[in-house]
């Protein structure tokens, strides 16, 4: 079996301050994609830098304070990517491989976007440059007899059963109808060729949410967004058995505004 968690944890090291450390002691996961890392490698506390019984990656962003990718193994990976060969993107602490038996583990951070900004902007080239990528990445694997998952935060809510008040987002960035149609190809089987694993197991299904804002009482009242996927090549989705968000019992209890996302593969 290989478990796969993905989490976006909105700052390590004030995750690290909240309850992340405990639970990564906890967690039955073989691997760990983290994502808004927002440190360099040296900041991090030594606890979650370079934990006993995990082999760590770090990407950090070469502005600092922003993004930030990593992944934990407790295998130590035959082989690590930073970045897909983008000129723009590559030191933006957005994109992170690695190469376990038989599978291809990635962690993604997407821009998040905001609408009528250069933020707007950064995301859409890192779209028209991304997709290229993970239908090169798909094809190269299956090559040599690879699956890959390619899990994070994807900044991308798909179809309305991904938020709560999909109605009051639709001119929102997360939820445009030209970002949904980039999913849309990402899963497309001529195409990306790529599966929601979450969605596959969970057909459906309102949700289940990944982050909910600060804001209000999103948390308590669920009206959260999916945008933390486990986007796997045909064959690995097949063998996915079981997935679920972690979602924290109560609000006090959260060290990210958002959630862990774990998928279980039966190999």
């Amino acid at each position: 079996m290989l478990t796969v968690t993905t989490v976006n944890v909105n700052g390590l090291r004030a995750a690290a301050k909240k309850g992340f450390v405990p639970w990564l002691a906890e967690t039955g996961a073989d691997v760990l994609c983290l994502q808004e890392v927002r440190a360099e490698t040296a900041q991090l506390p030594d606890e979650v830098r370079d934990p006993e019984g995990w082999h760590t990656v770090h990407a950090p962003a070469a502005a600092k304070g922003r993004a930030g990718v990593s992944l934990y193994t407790r295998r130590r990976p035959d082989r690590v990517r930073v970045g897909f060969g983008s000129a723009e993107f590559d030191d933006s602490g957005r994109y992170v491989e690695v190469d376990l038996p038989g599978v291809t583990v990635a962690s993604l951070y997407l821009p998040s976007g905001e609408v009528g900004t250069e933020r707007q902007d950064e995301k859409e080239r890192f779209l028209a440059e991304f997709l290229p990528y993970l239908i090169d990445l798909r094809t190269r694997s299956a090559a040599d007899g690879r699956e890959v998952v390619v899990c994070g935060d994807w900044n991308i809510a798909h179809q309305e059963a991904d938020l709560k008040n999909w109605k009051a987002n639709q001119k929102k960035s997360g939820f445009l109808p030209e970002e949904r149609a980039w999913l849309t190809e990402v899963l497309a089987e001529q195409r990306g060729g790529y599966v929601d694993v979450v969605r596959a197991l969970h057909p459906d299904t309102e949700g289940p949410y990944s982050w909910w804002s600060y804001r209000g009482r999103a948390f308590d009242n669920d009206a959260g967004w999916r945008i933390d996927y486990q986007m796997a090549t045909p064959g690995l989705a097949r063998r996915a058995v079981k997935a679920h968000v972690e979602r924290a019992a109560s609000y006090d209890q959260r060290w990210s505004d958002h959630a862990p996302v774990t998928a279980v593969f039966d190999l």
